[in-house]
This record gives structure tokens, sequence and C-alpha cells, in this order.
């Protein structure tokens, strides 16, 4: 079965060849997707965009700050936002650095366009 949505998810990854491949992926699984390279960047993005986010899938390992702590400095402003975390470093953010606890929403790269749409359903619904 094909997953498919109609919410806003925001992407921040900033590899950009990543970026572009789960961004179309999502895009023409019906999401609307607001694409940022950058924490700073979705930052400053989500201050001046009208729409609320449904879910932020964010890459782990980015310059400056983390996915983690990108989405920390969301939850606030959007209690109702959701979160997948992935990342090709599962040892570093799970283990050593423990940038991310047991339990959350995380996909390792690489991953399937099937397996990426079937993580974020499932994340949003529940």
């Amino acid at each position: 079965m094909i997953q498919t949505g109609h919410e806003t998810i925001v992407v921040a990854e900033d590899n950009d060849m990543v970026r572009g491949l789960v961004c179309g992926a999502l895009r023409r699984r019906g999401y609307r997707v607001i694409e940022v390279a950058q924490p700073e960047q979705c930052l400053a993005l989500l201050g001046a965009h009208e729409a609320t986010p449904d879910l932020l899938l964010t890459d782990v390992v980015m310059p400056k700050l983390n996915g983690r702590d990108l989405y920390l400095s969301l939850a606030p402003k959007y209690p109702e936002l959701k979160v997948v975390y992935m990342s090709g470093y599962l040892d570093d953010v799970m283990g050593t650095r423990g940038v991310l606890e047991h339990g959350v929403h995380f996909i390792q790269k690489p991953f399937s366009i099937e397996a990426l749409a079937s993580k974020v359903r499932d994340a949003l619904d529940n």
C-alpha cells in the first residue's frame, strides 16, 4: 500500500541530494513540504511562515544545531508537532553521543522511499 497524506512536513537536511529526494518523494505522496538546508534557516522560515507544521523530518547530525535541539526549539511554538529523526550515524546518535533517547521515531540512512513514507505516516498517526 502506498502511504500518502495531506499534512505539512518540514524537512531539515543539510545534504542537498538527500533533501531533494526526500522532499520530492513526500510531495508526490500529497504532503505539503517546507524544505530547509540548515536548522537556523528552519527557525527563521517558520517564524515568518503562516502554515503550522504537522511533522519535522530532520537529520540528527547537522552543523551548529542538531536535529533534537531543533525540535526542542520548535516544540513550544508548535505543541502538536511530531518528529522523525534520520541519520546514517546510529552509534553516534543513540549511543556514545546520546543525542536521541530510545523510543523516538527514527529512520536510519540509507532508507527506501517506501520505508520513509511508512515511518512518516506512522509518526503522524500516533
